[in-house]
């Protein structure tokens, strides 16, 4: 079936939600956890710290001792132990005792405050304490961090650095979590071919293969890119290949919005097409279809307009794809100049963003790759407005925002 109405981007993210697939699981050390999805609630194994443990070089004391401590009349203890980080000391502190520690050391026993090093002078056997210390003073309290069967970290949490940090100190060295989907690119047109400071006569370099897998591979997924030619029976082939080994399919090309686009048939040929054209610009001839039960989106040519697709649909996908609770968050920014716009489309504007001040890139054409290196995000005009006037509050797509 060969559908030609633009319907509107919400429409079109319903379906993709009515279609959504999720990537299984598998068993990752935490070495190799960075960016990936937690598959399942992390529960601490012990208490964090799991002792009270110096926060400070310095010595372990009874706060009360210290009372009254200053300059001109100094509290002198004498040093019983010394207890390195990793180390432990059976020793009782008792009135007038001390024991030297390093920073993360266990505070041993009758000891219920830390006096750093820096406030105390030593003389052999012997240091002065020339301030007080209150009870629990430098020292990090069991538990300060989380309990033992705490849920530390929730099923469906990015990876970043610091849940790395929180995993391994629940102590768990390695994590289930959601595989990366697997994404096959098919990159069509017989005018492409390999970027060289030769350009053959006719040809234009094929960006968009190096493009697409970057793009994949900021949304979490995995890329293997192939070039095809504008041919039938070898796009039915890739297509009916691909969907065997691989998540998802991405296609560049053959989809303007018009009868015999080859990616659009083979795909309609091999399974559904739900939508094909959508409206949003960039890149109204944007199609997705399910073959054999895996998603298939089919982009524009032009490499902008395929990078604003991706964005707008298949990046949202691909995220969700992973078990992330991902939608599009926009912010608000001050336009900082006027931009035209046609009612009964969303557009993406490109666009530089700093300190929500908001600039407008005059270069919008489909094919100026310039004015997205010169872009940090987009403004989106709803589809009921007319255009921003200068001055005027906007919503602005950051790019950092849709990367893991």
């Amino acid at each position: 079936m060969f559908l030609s109405e633009l319907i509107p981007v919400r429409d079109a993210f319903r379906i993709l939600d009515e279609n959504q697939r999720s990537t299984d699981t598998e068993t990752l050390d935490l070495l190799y956890a960075h960016k990936r999805v937690l598959a399942e609630d992390l529960k601490a194994r012990f208490d964090s710290p799991p002792f009270d443990r110096s926060a400070m070089d310095g010595y372990a004391v009874r706060a009360e001792d210290t009372f009254g401590s200053s300059p001109e009349n100094p509290s002198r203890f004498t040093v019983i132990d010394s207890i390195g980080a990793g180390d432990v000391s059976d020793v009782d502190v008792g009135r007038g005792e001390a024991v030297k520690i390093a920073t993360g050391a266990p505070i041993p026993s009758g000891a219920d405050a830390v006096v750093m090093e820096e406030y105390t002078v030593s003389s052999g056997p012997e240091i002065s304490v020339v301030r007080p210390v209150f009870p629990g003073e430098n020292v990090a309290p069991a538990g300060e961090d989380f309990r033992a069967g705490d849920t530390v970290l929730s099923k469906g949490t990015l990876l970043r650095p610091a849940e790395i940090a929180m995993a391994a100190s629940a102590g768990y060295s390695q994590l289930r979590v959601y595989k990366r989907p697997s994404v096959k690119v098919i990159i069509t047109g017989n005018e492409l071919m390999e970027p060289s400071a030769d350009l053959e006569p006719g040809k234009i370099p094929n960006s968009n293969l190096y493009t697409l897998k970057a793009l994949v591979e900021s949304a979490g997924g995995e890329a293997e890119v192939i070039h095809a030619p504008d041919d039938m029976d070898i796009i039915v082939d890739e297509i009916r290949g691909a969907v065997k080994e691989h998540d998802m399919i991405i296609t560049t090309g053959g989809t303007a919005v018009s009868r015999g686009d080859v990616v659009v048939d083979a795909v309609d040929s091999l399974g559904d097409v739900l939508f094909h054209g959508v409206a949003i610009r960039p890149g109204k001839p944007v199609a997705f279809g399910i073959v054999e039960g895996k998603p298939v989106f089919m982009l524009s040519g032009y490499p902008v307009a395929a990078m604003v697709q991706f964005d707008v649909l298949a990046r949202y996908y691909l995220l969700r794809m992973q078990h992330l609770d991902y939608s599009h968050r926009t912010v608000k920014g001050r336009c900082l100049g006027k931009v035209a716009s046609g009612p009964g489309r969303t557009e993406y504007v490109r666009a530089s963003a700093d300190n929500g001040i908001v600039k407008p890139v005059q270069s919008r054409g489909s094919g100026i790759i310039r004015s997205m290196v010169e872009s940090n995000a987009y403004i989106v005009i709803d589809e009921n407005l007319e255009g921003i006037a200068e001055g005027e509050e906007c919503e602005v797509l950051l790019f950092d925002s849709m990367t893991l």
